[in-house]
């Protein structure tokens, strides 16, 4: 496609957030990151994969200060590595890949960390009694643990983005262009209103 498109999803846990990235991406024939960019954020720094696997999308990992703005990353020698850097990594990962091309990000606060650039946002959400049920199928545990580790991933997730985004931002309907419930329309469905939208929006 000759048109340089940007698309953010976030999405809560179970909705089906990552499937409707996929769909989209196959639709518009443009690449989509989610865990890829761990391998493509390792690889730029020459960390382990393992390490970025560790502290994705989790608060507990980082501060406030020095998130932004630090000319270099962190002393990576005897095992030193400031606060903040593997987001930086991260970040400019995001980044280069949104200055190469089309691309679809999945998560990881990529919607705050291109802000600057005319993207496409998007929140990917769903009843909690749906999430509970694809987790069930997908992972064939009970729906008390499905309620359980749907909880603790959501507030894993709202906790490192309204940190990275210093505000109470994860799931605001204000901070995105468009926030859909994938369950009324499913996935595919879903993909085609987005593209729709980000057509009338002039996005896409």
């Amino acid at each position: 496609m000759d048109k340089h498109i940007i698309i953010n999803i976030g999405r809560q846990f179970g909705s089906g957030g990552k499937q409707v990235a996929t769909a989209l991406g196959e639709r518009l024939g443009i690449a989509v990151y989610d865990r890829e960019l761990l391998i493509k954020a390792a690889e730029k720094s020459g960390l382990s994969e393992a390490l970025f696997k560790q502290t994705d999308e989790r608060r507990s990992y980082l501060k406030l200060g020095g998130l932004f703005g630090a000319p270099q990353y962190g002393d990576f020698s005897g095992n030193m590595l400031g606060d903040g850097d593997l987001f930086k990594i991260q970040s400019e990962t995001i980044r280069d890949l949104a200055s190469q091309g089309s691309a679809i990000f999945v998560g990881r606060a990529s919607d705050y960390v291109l802000r600057d650039l005319k993207t496409l946002d998007v929140f990917v959400s769903a009843p909690i009694e749906v999430r509970k049920k694809n987790i069930v199928e997908r992972l064939g545990i009970s729906l008390e643990d499905a309620e359980d580790l749907i909880r603790k991933k959501d507030r894993r997730r709202k906790d490192y983005y309204d940190l990275i985004t210093m505000g109470d931002n994860w799931g605001v309907a204000a901070n995105y262009d468009l926030c859909i419930d994938a369950s009324i329309l499913g996935i595919e469905g879903s993909a085609d209103y987005i593209i729709s939208f980000g057509k009338a929006a002039g996005r896409i």
